[in-house]
């Protein structure tokens, strides 16, 4: 049942021919690619794809949705459908966003995609010819589809299950259909799962948020349009509106029926998941981690990711070699080997010019003999075992990027740290009533240089080094500093019933409990996932901000927030005594 809320929409920009591969609709059109060719002059097709354009799809409330749907060209039967969903454009694909718009082009070649996958979606020039369909997806209000777009949240998933039920019932089909995908696909494959739809048989989100709300949008309690005005000025094209968070955020900065209806109940996914994810995503991260510890099956296999997620799904030649070996065996019903493969793979980065440790096996995530050390804030910028023995603090400029509270610890054996970190600071502002805190996670090298993870193989990359990169290469899609933690200090409140675990506490965000100027509050700050290596001699630095530390290229997108939401005047780490200000990091062996 859909939530009784009214949303707010913003217009969108009316799809126009030729712009992000649309064209004119053309319902009943059917046409054959054929084996060899290269239709965008990239990847050439493995076999004969036919192309059934402009397929309606009339969900529950009567809206008409169209697909393109990619499938073998001769007259066989008993084909399983592999969705990709998203308002982004049926035949907006990974040439039009990433060749055109990415730095790099994300490290892609040509040959590593044809033009007809829907971006972040599969490739259909690969997976017709291993015997599969592709359903790409207009969702609602996107392209030529009926009705307003939402963004995730019951309606969307609503319309994800009348849609697969559809698909299963194409006379060629052999009933079972999967989801698949990166990102905004990735995400929706969490909420149409939840909704139990009798023909999904199996999803593979690959980087996918479960609480947009959480996890993007309202990170810790502050709000940042992350790349959604990018998204809707420049990706996605439709005739009516689009949900507008910014102003839904001005009617209510706090979680309620509305913003809750963007985080997914993961635990009513009961079909089989390959998941993956990352460190390196701004809002996937701990998707991933959660739909791993809650989803309600056993066939759930987990691969955390070195590289950027486009690249790991485009141009890693085993990414689609597993993924098949997943879909045979849920939606082919093929006897293989899948179910023998590790549930949980993990990847570690050494940061610097280094190449990523991939195919690390672990028993479970978190790992179940990890251990969890406290290293305690003290004098000088120190980082220890041992609390501090005299009370004392350390100040920044909340308004300043590069005023930061510094402690460091340098490891004197090699040691690696896979699992959830947790910080919890005693922190005051003498300036205002409130502070949103801000500590990510850095690696410093022998010498005491701050490290970047580079998110391709170095050999894909146009640099040598890290060092060789210029100022405009550097952005959230290349590099990575080191996991991020979020917290507004008057929404720290916990509901330890829902925490996902002890190292990451669940804030409800449903009251604000301002602090007076000057007082000292403690803050229990979770902070996303983490895989990384250290040799003796290496360090860990905490750094504790006002400013958001990660890459913010997309705000030019967007308008600046208002003054009332942020952080005016010095903010004071306080530790010792009283204030045993401390991180606690997951040491795991080697």
């Amino acid at each position: 049942m859909l939530i009784p809320y009214q949303v707010a929409y913003k217009p969108l920009n009316k799809p126009e021919v030729g712009d992000n591969g649309y064209v004119e609709p053309t319902p009943g059109k059917t046409e054959v690619l054929k084996k060899g060719s290269a239709p965008f002059g990239c990847r050439k097709l493995d076999s004969d794809v036919r192309i059934d354009h402009d397929i309606e799809i009339t969900v529950r409330d009567g809206c008409r949705l169209y697909a393109d749907i990619y499938r073998p060209a001769t007259d066989e039967e008993n084909v399983p459908i592999i969705v990709s969903w998203s308002p982004y454009g049926k035949k907006y694909s990974a040439v039009d966003m990433i060749f055109n718009i990415c730095v790099w082009r994300c490290c892609l070649k040509d040959e590593d995609v044809s033009g007809l996958e829907k971006f972040e979606g599969l490739d259909p020039a690969w997976w017709v010819a291993r015997g599969y369909a592709i359903a790409s997806v207009d969702s609602r209000g996107a392209g030529n589809s009926d009705g307003d777009t939402p963004c995730m949240g019951q309606q969307e998933a609503e319309d994800a299950h009348d849609v697969i039920e559809a698909l299963a019932k194409m006379p060629w089909s052999n009933g079972n259909v999967g989801m698949a995908g990166n990102s905004y696909l990735a995400i929706m494959q969490w909420h149409a799962a939840a909704q139990n739809p009798p023909s999904l048989k199996a999803i593979a989100p690959w980087e996918g948020s479960g609480d947009i709300f959480r996890e993007q949008f309202c990170r810790g309690g502050w709000f940042n349009m992350s790349n959604y005005d990018l998204i809707t000025k420049l990706v996605i094209k439709g005739h009516h509106g689009v949900e507008d968070f910014a102003e839904m955020y001005r009617r209510s900065p706090l979680a309620n029926i509305y913003w809750n209806d963007k985080r997914v109940d993961m635990t009513k996914i009961n079909i089989p998941c390959f998941i993956t994810g990352s460190d390196f995503s701004q809002i996937h991260t701990m998707g991933a981690v959660r739909g791993w510890m809650q989803v309600n099956t056993d066939k759930k296999w987990i691969k955390w990711s070195g590289y950027q997620e486009w690249f790991e799904l485009y141009s890693v030649p085993e990414s689609y070699d597993e993924l098949k070996l997943f879909f045979d065996k849920y939606l082919k019903n093929i006897d293989n080997d899948w179910e023998k493969t590790p549930k949980v793979r993990w990847a570690t980065l050494p940061f610097g010019d280094r190449d990523v440790k991939h195919d690390i096996v672990l028993p479970d995530f978190p790992v179940p003999d990890t251990e969890y050390k406290s290293f305690y804030l003290g004098p000088d910028g120190s980082l220890s075992t041992e609390k501090p023995s005299t009370v004392g603090s350390s100040s920044h400029n909340s308004e300043d990027r590069w005023s930061i509270s510094k402690f460091k610890h340098t490891f004197t054996q090699a040691t690696r740290l896979i699992g959830i970190p947790k910080a919890e600071l005693y922190m005051s502002c003498d300036a205002l009533d409130d502070l949103v805190v801000f500590v990510q996670l850095r690696k410093l090298d022998r010498n005491g240089k701050e490290l970047s993870q580079l998110q391709f193989p170095l050999d894909r990359a146009p640099v040598k080094s890290i060092d060789d990169m210029s100022e405009k290469e550097r952005v959230s899609l290349t590099l990575h500093n080191g996991s991020i933690g979020i917290l507004r200090a008057s929404q720290r409140k916990i509901d330890h019933s829902k925490s996902l675990h002890p190292q990451f506490p669940f804030h409800p965000h449903d009251e604000v409990q301002k602090v007076p100027k000057g007082e000292i509050v403690k803050l229990e700050i979770g902070i996303w996932a983490m895989g990384v290596d250290y040799e003796e001699g290496e360090s860990i630095q905490v750094d504790i901000l006002g400013q958001f530390p990660g890459f913010t290229e997309v705000a030019a997108f967007s308008k600046p927030r208002p003054e009332s939401e942020k952080n005016k005047g010095t903010h004071t780490v306080h530790f010792g005594g009283a204030y045993p200000s401390r991180v606690i990091l997951p040491f795991v062996s080697i």
